[in-house]
């Protein structure tokens, strides 16, 4: 891949799992990399560390993506650090935890939607500023997105789903100079999972999916690379599923 040599990419959400792999993935393909971490300040570092050990160049900061000062903020940090902003990989988001309809009150459901689909607004919104009508954008959105998720996570599917809407939208209105593509993982092996999803749910899952098994953080990694890179110029609008085959869109 030679579409991400020196381009400076601000990746939001990676300090861990799908974020953290996307950061070391762009840092390897020769990309400059600032990473935003809120609670995972420990794995944002190691990440950091990683990147420089292996000649790259990444720099760390803290921020809230639900706000948009911490959002223009992290902006700030790659303009002046690295001079410039060339791209943008939105990974903050999460589940929050799995409630039902009846179990949810309106302070849970804007929750939800406030760390998935406010953070990317704030996100794009301080980013697009700073690119100068060029670059590429990728959202995380999720296969729940598509089919409504698991038990327990109407407001996750919802805000998901909003998050593959808002990416065509985006991408019809910062056409032709910046792409805007999203990718929806399937069941991933990361701590969300570990966390959310009960264990004879996940091997239920992976033994229904045509590959067998659960994907990787690194393999989601190897797509957002692509697509965020000039080798992907003629891609946007679109938001591509990796999830083994478990379902086709």
């Amino acid at each position: 891949m030679n579409g991400l040599k020196d381009k400076v990419i601000l990746v939001t959400g990676g300090g861990r799992d799908i974020g953290r792999a996307c950061a070391e993935r762009l840092a390897e393909e020769g990309a400059q990399v600032v990473v935003t971490y809120f609670g995972s300040a420990a794995g944002a570092q190691a990440s950091i560390a990683a990147i420089a050990a292996a000649g790259g160049k990444a720099v760390a900061v803290k921020a809230d993506m639900t706000k948009a000062a911490d959002a223009q903020a992290a902006v700030d940090k790659a303009l002046s650090d690295f001079g410039r902003l060339d791209g943008l990989v939105h990974v903050t988001g999460g589940i929050v935890a799995r409630k039902t309809l009846a179990d949810m009150d309106q302070a849970f459901f804007q929750e939800v939607i406030d760390l998935n689909l406010t953070s990317l607004f704030n996100a794009t919104k301080a980013a697009t500023a700073a690119m100068g009508g060029h670059g590429a954008i990728v959202t995380l959105a999720s296969q729940a997105g598509r089919d409504g998720g698991g038990p327990g996570a109407l407001a996750y599917a919802t805000s998901k789903g909003a998050v593959m809407t808002y990416t065509r939208a985006l991408a019809k209105e910062l056409g032709p100079k910046i792409r805007v593509n999203s990718v929806c993982p399937g069941m991933i092996s990361t701590t969300f999972h570990d966390t959310f999803t009960k264990p004879e749910v996940r091997e239920r899952v992976a033994a229904a999916t045509p590959l067998k098994r659960e994907g990787s953080s690194q393999e989601v990694a190897s797509l957002v690379a692509f697509l965020v890179s000039d080798d992907a110029a003629f891609i946007t609008g679109a938001c591509y599923d990796v999830n083994g085959g478990t379902l086709f869109s």
